[in-house]
């Protein structure tokens, strides 16, 4: 049996907050490359397992380019090995995780693998001390940034991602709103439809055909906008 690399978020720390797919393949994985901010309590339960545990994390003020290759290099060379690899990352992969970077790397390489959303710090930390980051009379949505562009912010509605969730249903509707907000209609959209499930599927655009056409997309269905939605064709021939 070949090798496969499964890139895989560790959630925000507690052990107990790991998914149980999470905790399925880091049981079941030969070699584990782990990040440094998986936390203390999985770092703990990863030196119990019977395994290869490597530790991969970016120090602070280390070039992450660099720690980036060797990371990728690791991963094809256990890969060439026939192993199941576990690429394990603090938070959710897809936030602020280097995701895209190792999915094109993969791709590039003709290496099989498989991403495993895990609870971002975004919603864990927050929700974990009883802080709803939506409320309907006190706030209609949020905003993500990493402390280095906090500066930004004015630009992240033409530079950064957009998510709209419960959007399938109005989603032209969607689209014209935010083309009208001053966001430009030749973004990428990616419409995802029952996101997760076996069933889930992608739907790739540009915000002006998402504004002019009926897609009749089922619910549940959030809506991506932004330069990144064009990562999704990646996963998608991979399959």
């Amino acid at each position: 049996m070949g090798g496969k690399v499964y890139i895989v978020g560790a959630g925000p720390g507690n052990f107990e907050l790991l998914t149980l797919k999470a905790y399925k393949l880091l049981k079941e994985a030969d070699v584990i490359l782990y990040d440094r901010l998986v936390g203390e309590e999985i770092e703990s339960f990863l030196k119990t397992l019977d395994k290869e545990i490597v530790y991969v994390g970016k120090e602070r003020g280390e070039k992450g380019e660099k720690r980036q290759k060797e990371i990728n290099m690791l991963m094809k060379k256990y890969f060439e090995e026939g192993k199941k690899v576990v690429r394990l990352k603090g938070g959710d992969p897809g936030v602020f995780g280097r995701m895209a970077e190792e999915i094109g790397f993969l791709v590039e390489n003709n290496i099989p693998f498989e991403v495993i959303p895990g609870v971002s710090s975004v919603n864990g930390a927050p929700v974990s001390s009883g802080i709803p980051l939506t409320h309907p009379e006190n706030s209609y949505g949020f905003l993500v940034v990493s402390g280095k562009d906090s500066g930004r912010i004015k630009e992240l509605h033409q530079e950064g991602t957009l998510i709209v969730l419960m959007g399938g249903c109005t989603a032209k509707d969607v689209a014209r709103n935010l083309i009208e907000s001053g966001i430009s209609d030749d973004k990428d959209v990616a419409v995802i439809e029952k996101g997760s499930m076996k069933d889930q599927r992608v739907t790739l655009t540009k915000l002006r055909e998402l504004a002019e056409n009926d897609f009749n997309f089922e619910s549940p269905a959030l809506i991506v906008v932004g330069d990144v939605a064009k990562f999704a064709k990646l996963y998608q021939n991979d399959k």
